[in-house]
């Protein structure tokens, strides 16, 4: 069975989406800007994807002076992302803390890790979304994704598999999918995790483990360097650019397609007036020609869902996810 992403849904109702967050705007309140420096809480480590892309989202919101104070990067690992969504709440109505997160803010309450999801934080809008690539080193003898599950089925423990963050997230879902197709039992997988992607990635050029499970972008430049090799993607047709040549896992004969993303929010208890603010901010942001130049560089799917609309999308991705997770044993 093919995991529908919700992003893919969310660009077919684009449209209902836009409607939606017209008509529910809140009323014009009294303007809000931002008095002093602005951090944006990465909750997993330096070098990641999610660490990454808030340094995008930085650079250009200053190159651009799209926002009148300094910003900076705030890095809060730990508890699979739940260290940072906590430390943001401790700063309740205060928009002078916003945090860039990915579905580990979904995935950690649907397995009882975390009471927090996108309910108990002020979502101020989606921004894009990405596919997972499964990544092996050069020289390893997994050649083929067909080499990786033949190794599943036999002995599942006998492949050694990193991630980002969590377990239970978007890239282990994509892994235990493929394992659970593979004839193998997903939950006595070796899985390693770290404290972000840059770390996961790391650890497979020193060869401790066999697997990452990653987004895409966060390995490019080791596959360009020669040092690792992509066995697929999770997207539902090829990549561009330097994944070209990479094959889905859907053309392999594994019908497995889910995509991670990106969402800006700030502490539960934003005023309507600060919501509007970074709203029009980030709507400008997504216009910018390095904006846009980023997410193709780095093969990243636009979908910038501002306010009523992003809380729309976030809650059919939570439906989908947690019956991925039950389908892999994780969830009930």
């Amino acid at each position: 069975m093919i995991f529908v992403s919700a992003w893919r849904r969310a660009q077919s109702l684009a449209p209902g989406f836009a409607v939606l967050a017209i008509v529910c705007s809140p009323a014009p309140a009294a303007e809000w800007k931002p008095e002093r420096n602005i951090e944006i809480i990465v909750g997993t480590g330096v070098g990641g994807g999610q660490d990454k892309s808030a340094r995008a989202l930085q650079r250009i919101l200053q190159d651009r002076k799209l926002v009148a104070v300094p910003l900076s990067v705030v890095n809060k690992p730990g508890g699979g992302g739940a260290v940072g969504w906590n430390y943001l709440n401790q700063h309740a109505g205060d928009a002078h803390f916003v945090e860039i997160g990915n579905p580990t803010l979904l995935t950690n309450h649907i397995l009882g890790r975390s009471p927090l999801t996108y309910t108990g934080v002020s979502v101020i809008a989606t921004l894009f979304t990405e596919s997972v690539a499964l990544t092996v080193r050069a020289d390893s003898p997994l050649k083929t994704v067909r080499d990786l599950t033949e190794r599943l089925r036999s002995d599942v423990a006998s492949v050694s598999f990193s991630v980002g963050s969590s377990l239970g997230s978007v890239n282990h879902i994509a892994m235990a999918r493929l394992a659970r197709l593979a004839g193998a039992d997903a939950r006595k997988m070796k899985a390693v995790v770290f404290q972000g992607g840059g770390e996961a990635i790391t650890a497979l050029l020193g060869g401790h483990v066999d697997v990452v499970a990653s987004a895409a972008n966060n390995v490019a430049p080791h596959v360009a360097g020669g040092k690792l090799r992509v066995l697929a993607v999770s997207s539902d047709k090829r990549l561009d650019g330097a994944f070209a040549a990479v094959p889905t896992l859907r053309e392999q004969g594994h019908n497995v397609v889910i995509n991670n993303g990106r969402l800006l929010a700030g502490p539960r208890g934003m005023s309507a007036a600060q919501l509007a603010y970074w709203e029009g901010v980030l709507a400008k942001l997504v216009e910018t020609p390095e904006w846009k130049k980023d997410l193709d560089q780095n093969e990243f799917e636009p979908l910038f869902l501002p306010g009523k609309a992003a809380q729309a999308y976030l809650k059919t991705q939570y439906d989908e996810l947690k019956q991925a997770l039950t389908d892999i044993g994780m969830a009930k």
